[in-house]
């Protein structure tokens, strides 16, 4: 590492330091700013989510990780902050309390670090590192590697307990064309459901979720989405689980294209509204056709296309 210090009493290092051990970038960095300094604080970004991808080591397992090599460097945490403003008030005010007034302070970081969205009273100095090491790399080679030992069990063990509980958004969709509904049936199941599946991250809505999920599992164009309501779903795969799911349901209208199942569905079958009753729908999608029915009532009613109330 070739870099012309900015001489001073407290070197501050600011990174998150994602991977299982620090390797030789990291190395690199911490001991040029250790052989200048009579004084290094590590900060270590800590997110507001727990064990994600980009994030997935706490600052506990961290913090044991820089003091197994450098026992004595000062480890804290600075939290994560929409602002950068007040990131930066933030982290001042912490390297305050461990400083005198007599003390100078220089922040260091690496390529693509903290330092632009720094705006704080300190220097700042880049480190132009001779060698770099992808984190998110590291982490997602280690995604690929099971390990047959009892650390690497008790490590997903760990991480399966300390994440918040999550709840999966579904979409689910009524499809209707001249008093009759469109539903499908997966294989190895006798009942009918409504065709839907996992809202995807990156969609902008959930509306081009539930078009999604139409053409992928029925390949038919639809129109008129319109939201009906939401529901707990009881799916039998998390019945034993603490994460949930929850679905967002719509009614549409079929436009053209002939129905064909597709994706996890082996069938899709028209069902006239006025003769489909819940003996014909999955258990775990009654909730949904009740909602449907309730929607639908007063029109369908008024048109005499209602004959049954269940």
């Amino acid at each position: 590492m070739k870099v012309k210090y900015e001489k001073g009493d407290v070197g501050v290092i600011v990174g998150r330091f994602q991977v299982p051990d620090l390797h030789e970038a990291h190395k690199e960095l911490i001991d040029g700013v250790c052989s200048e300094h009579q004084k290094v604080i590590i900060f270590l970004g800590l997110s507001p989510l727990l064990v994600t991808r980009n994030n997935p080591l706490d600052f506990e397992a961290r913090k044991q990780m820089l003091l197994n090599v450098y026992p004595k460097v000062n480890v804290l945490y600075i939290k994560d902050d929409p602002s950068d403003e007040i990131w930066s008030k933030k982290l001042d005010s912490q390297i305050s309390d461990l400083i005198t007034p007599n003390q100078t302070v220089t922040l260091y970081g690496g390529r693509a670090s903290f330092i632009d969205r720094y705006h704080g009273k300190f220097h700042t100095q880049e480190l132009l590192q001779s060698r770099y090491v992808s984190g998110s790399e590291i982490r997602k080679m280690i995604s690929k590697t099971v390990k047959s030992s009892s650390e690497f069990r008790a490590g997903v063990i760990w991480a399966a307990f300390n994440q918040f509980k999550k709840c999966f958004t579904c979409v689910d969709i009524a499809i209707i064309k001249e008093g009759q509904l469109l539903l499908a049936r997966k294989e190895n199941e006798e009942k009918y459901r409504f065709i839907g599946g996992f809202s995807e991250p990156n969609s902008p809505c959930f509306e081009d979720d539930a078009k999604r999920e139409v053409m992928e599992e029925s390949g038919i164009e639809v129109a008129d989405m319109e939201y009906v309501g939401s529901s707990f779903i009881n799916d039998w795969r998390y019945r034993g689980e603490e994460d949930k799911i929850k679905t967002v349901f719509y009614k549409c209208k079929y436009i053209f294209g002939t129905p064909k199942a597709n994706d996890d569905i082996c069938e899709v079958r028209w069902f006239d509204l006025k003769s489909l009753t819940l003996s014909n729908v999955n258990p775990n999608h009654h909730v949904l056709l009740k909602m449907l029915y309730k929607n639908l009532r007063m029109k369908l009613k008024e048109e005499g296309e209602i004959t049954n109330e269940e």
